[in-house]
């Protein structure tokens, strides 16, 4: 049985710039579906939420609502105004009889999203203001809920809140997003801007993948057969028609706009199969292997009077190739913490050592990078000129920013006309032309297309440097980090081998321990035994189940990499080995390189874990 039809969109255009951004395009919206709406930075995402919300009109074709239907809305951009509260804002949208009854859900979805009701908007931070304008349409229980980027600014609590509320509304939704797992865990349908027109799938996002390619596959034999019947028609009139009768004369008018309908389909294929690809960042050359230790740091503020802990008693040691994910509640730390390392900030007492010629480039969410007044290739080459400086190498800015999906149509366009998925792409491009041996990223992957965070995803994989990387993208994080540092709150950092999943196995573990050791608490008298007996079971967990496992396997992996030393070495020795294969002679001396390298962290790492054993 077919759901509702809740709103419809037929033939629909629209024009962005004197140039359509939609034609012909068709949208149903059916009672109870979540739906994941996916396409590249600037197909049009957005522009097709503000025409469902009404924001924005259709330059030609029908829309058609439900009577009697709500849409709430949460867009890229939140118009507030500064003087009111929070929960006058949130509260605003909500009229009728029935709106005394609403205010008990303000408070709870504030909480939830740690907003305090009784501040005023002109002291909300940016990300608190878009957690504001979350909540607003949250509260407002529409049939119709559409959400661009709601994660954006959200810790990993609040995304599982997020997720639990979702998964539970009963009405209609549509949902932007860049994080993979979370489209996963709240859609059952998917909407697909490919090159104007929208392709449907009625399932949840986790077959997007396999959906897509299929379709791709299936596009791609169609060019072929084309192709060939083209081809056909071509050697047919290549022969001559001798009779210049209309009917011949019909036909190769035919085969002209098969050919030019064939090549334009075809460019377009190539466009949207092609993947973003840039080569890999090589090693960078390093004797001392310690970048950075923070030695019993603590940093403190001071708000309304009250002392907010951030770093308490702090001690971590940065290594080369370290790659540490940065998790926390909003407000825990995670920004002062990048602060500190980058000499913005001093400590209250303690000391942070940071090895001299440190070099990095930093991915800062607020784009605080890039001008939005600067045209795209001015903000590549602010001192003017065609070319920038790739890694050693000259390209021209046109062909560089190509790399990165931006249509040459637009490189002297200005950044504010960019989309929020375009300007962080273009970020990403003025820090991957010439990264620095650490990567310090502070959420890169908010507003990104599926393509760029894979090609995001695969640099990461592959860059030899150090890595910090803040985010709340747990996919992102499983794919890309080793380690995890979690901001708990109150000054209590904790550190976790692995990435997201890993951390989140080893939460889960340490609450059902401690809800069973609070529980047998009870039965106990003192007080002061109980809290010893957590202590303990928590250091033992740590080493038993993360750096024990770690521990034990270190030396085979050291072993392993011994032996492939001793085979490059004894494929080097070769005196015949450069003047018959040069690049198999260069190619070995790198990998040799790479495997004393390896070889050297993972000693390290051995004689380090060994060292806390013996003090535990």
């Amino acid at each position: 049985m077919s759901q509702q039809l809740l709103l419809s969109i037929r033939d629909a255009m629209v024009i962005y710039k004197e140039t359509p951004v939609f034609e012909n395009f068709d949208l149903n919206i059916h009672q109870g579906l979540r739906t994941a709406l996916i396409g590249k930075n600037g197909a049009g995402k957005s522009t097709i939420m503000k025409v469902i919300s009404g924001v924005k009109g259709l330059d030609e074709g029908e829309k058609w609502v439900e009577p009697g239907i709500s849409i709430g809305y949460l867009g890229q951009e939140i118009n507030f105004n500064e003087e009111i509260t929070v929960f006058d804002f949130i509260f605003s949208n909500i009229l009728g009889e029935e709106r005394e009854l609403y205010k008990y859900k303000v408070d709870i979805i504030a909480d939830s999203l740690k907003l305090n009701v009784c501040s005023k908007m002109k002291m909300l931070s940016g990300g608190q203001i878009r957690r504001a304008g979350l909540a607003r349409a949250l509260v407002e229980e529409p049939e119709i809920l559409l959400l661009d980027e709601p994660t954006n600014h959200l810790d990993l609590n609040a995304i599982s809140w997020l997720e639990n509320y979702l998964n539970s509304y009963r009405g209609s939704l549509i949902c932007i997003s860049h994080d993979k797992r979370f489209l996963e865990n709240i859609s059952n349908q998917i909407f697909w801007i490919d090159r104007g027109k929208l392709r449907v799938c009625s399932r949840g996002f986790k077959f997007f993948d396999e959906w897509s390619s299929m379709l791709l596959e299936q596009e791609a034999r169609e060019l072929a057969r084309r192709k060939q019947i083209l081809t056909q028609e071509a050697e047919w009139a290549s022969r001559g028609v001798k009779a210049r009768v209309k009917r011949n004369v019909r036909r190769l008018n035919k085969v002209k706009e098969m050919r030019d309908k064939l090549k334009k389909d075809e460019s377009s294929f190539r466009h949207t199969t092609k993947k973003i690809h840039i080569e890999p960042i090589k090693d960078f050359d390093s004797h001392s292997k310690i970048i950075a230790e923070f030695y019993n740091v603590n940093k403190e503020f001071y708000s309304n009077g009250q002392k907010l802990k951030i770093l308490n008693g702090f001690n971590l040691r940065i290594k080369k190739g370290d790659r540490i994910g940065i998790i926390g509640q909003n407000g825990s730390g995670k920004t002062t913490f990048l602060k500190l390392l980058l000499k913005e900030l001093k400590v209250n007492s303690g000391s942070i050592k940071i090895k001299k010629d440190f070099e990095y480039s930093y991915f800062d969410q607020n784009r605080s990078d890039i001008n939005d007044n600067y045209s795209l290739k001015d903000t590549l080459a602010p001192n003017g000129g065609d070319y920038v400086n790739v890694r050693g190498k000259m390209r021209h800015v046109y062909g560089y920013l190509k790399d990165f999906m931006f249509e040459s149509s637009i490189i002297l366009d200005k950044v504010s006309t960019l989309s929020g998925g375009q300007k962080n792409r273009l970020q990403l491009s003025k820090i991957l032309a010439n990264p620095k041996s650490c990567l310090i990223l502070d959420e890169p992957t908010n507003d990104l297309d599926m393509e760029t965070l894979d090609m995001l995803e695969e640099i990461l994989i592959n860059y030899a440097g150090t890595l910090l990387l803040v985010s709340h993208d747990r996919d992102f994080l499983d794919q890309t980090v080793t380690k995890i540092l979690s901001f708990e709150g109150n000054g209590d950092i904790q550190q976790y081998i692995g990435g997201y999943s890993d951390y989140f196995s080893h939460y889960q573990k340490s609450k059902k321990q401690d809800l069973s050791t609070n529980h047998s608490s009870t039965q106990n008298s003192s007080s002061k035994k109980i809290e010893e007996k957590v202590s303990d079971n928590k250091s033992i967990k740590k080493l038993s189940f993360k750096l024990e496992f770690e521990l034990k396997n270190l030396p085979l992996k050291i072993s392993e990499k011994e032996k492939e030393i001793k085979n490059f070495s004894k494929d080097l020795s070769d005196p015949n080995f450069y003047l018959n294969d040069p690049e198999g002679f260069l190619l070995t001396s790198k990998n040799l390189a790479d495997a004393r390298s390896k070889l050297e962290i993972y000693e390290l790492r051995w004689l380090e874990l060994e060292e806390l054993k013996s003090e535990i």
